[in-house]
């Protein structure tokens, strides 16, 4: 199986959909890529990551997080790239916004839609948050 994953929001809620269902599908031996785009850069940026927004009156999910012992996200970051999702930082996003590889987690790719699109073409399960 083949999942495609785009993530352009960049919340604390869009960090644990898209690592929780990377990281599920290629704990089942699914081959997983995820295109980080616009906002959604800040789920693999070394210092954005570790400080998510949350929706304002959502503070109590992070009790829950923890008594649940979900991990944080910099974990679900490490696991997924332990598991070996692909994990593709958009090329144009990144020019605009001035950024570089190395402000993000080691083990990323950088690319533009097109090749996202190639890798895309035969997933199985496409998704995007």
């Amino acid at each position: 199986m083949k999942v495609a994953i785009i993530a352009s929001n960049g919340g604390m809620f869009d960090a644990y959909k898209v690592f929780n269902i990377a990281t599920a599908a290629a704990a089942s031996d699914a081959e997983v890529g995820i295109f980080f785009t616009f906002e959604g850069l800040n789920l693999i940026h070394k210092e954005a990551y570790k400080q998510l927004p949350t929706p304002e009156g959502t503070e109590h999910f992070q009790e829950g997080f923890a008594r649940e012992n979900v991990p944080p996200v910099e974990q679900l970051v490490e696991m997924a790239a332990e598991l070996g999702v692909k994990m593709i930082a958009c090329q144009m996003t990144m020019d605009v916004m001035s950024l570089e590889k190395d402000q993000f987690v080691d083990g990323i790719e950088v690319g533009g839609a097109a090749s996202f699109i190639h890798y895309a073409s035969d997933a199985d399960i496409t998704l995007s948050f």
